[in-house]
């Protein structure tokens, strides 16, 4: 009965914890980068794999790879914004690597995003958390303008995930499927990442690029040249996460 009971908890760890994920990437013509969590068509190159982001010089070269490592290291806007994402990083105590890697997918460094469920800015905030924490509109500027702003967005994203970070210790995975789908929604499914396949490759994703943008990877790729020669052939970046829409919105999820 006692390895019975051992092998359900054994089951039941490895059903929550996501699968290390590959990333698959191109860049267009028109020099957007394109990321995804699959090969979802055969423009997709495979980018990673697994553990391996940047570990192995063979996954870092090849048709669309410089191009995608410069986009996600050099971004313009990482440069433009770094002031803001550090104040936010150091007030909060939150890993500007992993601020970074969240604002890549949620925004592609695009600050005036805003999505289908109403997600505002460069961290993708929804009105109802800015209210929660204390974001008022006012007769100059409505909330959706304040939120907008790029200091005022990084630091309440940065915000958020700090309590999703005391929440969830030590837990990062559902700290990230928390910011995709919302803490109430992995609560409902017992502290696990929720079986939503948009939060799931959500997760997958950010964890990869969150490894891109620790110190010592980036340090790596830099001294490889392979950011440094790449050719600049746009500044946005566009992810693609297999399964999107197929979970409850914020407020079904039972997330401000």
């Amino acid at each position: 009965m006692q390895i019975l009971w051992l092998v359900l908890a054994l089951a039941l760890a490895l059903a929550s914890a996501p699968a290390r994920a590959d990333i698959y990437g191109y860049v267009d013509a028109q020099g957007v980068a394109h990321l995804a969590t699959e090969k979802v068509d055969a423009r997709y190159k495979l980018f990673s794999r697994g553990d391996a982001l940047l570990s192995s010089p063979s996954l870092a070269i090849g048709e669309g790879r410089p191009e995608l490592l410069r986009y996600l290291a050099r971004h313009p806007n990482l440069k433009k914004f770094g002031p803001f994402l550090k104040a936010a990083a150091d007030e909060f105590a939150v890993d500007s690597a992993l601020i970074k890697a969240v604002m890549a997918a949620e925004s592609g460094f695009n600050p005036d995003a805003i999505s289908a469920r109403g997600a505002i800015g460069l961290m993708q905030v929804m009105p109802a958390t800015a209210e929660r924490y204390g974001l008022r509109g006012d007769k100059r500027k409505s909330l959706e303008e304040k939120l907008s702003e790029p200091e005022t967005n990084i630091r309440l994203g940065a915000r958020y995930l700090r309590d999703l970070q005391r929440m969830f210790p030590d837990q990062q995975d559902l700290v990230l499927a928390s910011y995709n789908a919302g803490e109430g929604a992995v609560q409902q499914y017992n502290n696990r990442i929720p079986p939503y396949p948009e939060t799931r490759n959500y997760v997958q994703l950010v964890t990869q690029i969150y490894q891109l943008y620790r110190p010592r990877a980036l340090t790596r790729s830099l001294q490889s040249g392979i950011v440094a020669n790449a050719r600049s052939k746009g500044t946005r970046l566009h992810l693609t996460i297999p399964g999107q829409g197929n979970r409850p919105s914020a407020a079904d999820a039972g997330s401000d």
